[in-house]
């Protein structure tokens, strides 16, 4: 299963959210977009979402904390408690024993990031 985490700014467009995607994913399909709870009921984020046909984890406060990610952002880390809100809720929402298989790609307005993280099936 492979998960796209989402990190963004309030700010963030649509196209701030699909061009973020589009950089972390390439030609690999996430059946599972994830952000941040309070990110999560963002009308932008909603929307994208409904636009990829894709299902949205909503990931709690805690479990992000609980992640560990490659990059760190200091906004991130102040707003969340975790180095990458995208990483972290990929991971998060992909499971036990997922991994990272993109660390955050970063849109080219610097408003939203997207990380994919995968879990093999067993």
């Amino acid at each position: 299963m492979i998960v796209a985490g989402f990190g963004f700014r309030k700010e963030a467009s649509e196209a701030s959210l699909e061009d973020a995607y589009a950089r972390a994913c390439k030609s690999v399909e996430p059946v599972l977009l994830a952000t941040a709870d309070d990110k999560a009921v963002a009308k932008v984020f909603r929307l994208f979402a409904e636009a990829m046909e894709l299902p949205v984890k909503a990931v709690p406060p805690d479990v992000l904390r609980e992640q560990t990610t490659t990059t760190q952002s200091a906004a991130s880390r102040k707003s969340h408690g975790t180095g990458s809100v995208a990483e972290a809720a990929a991971l998060a929402a992909a499971g036990k024993g997922a991994r990272l298989l993109t660390v955050r790609q970063t849109s080219a307005d610097k408003l939203a990031t997207c990380a994919l993280a995968i879990k093999e099936e067993t």
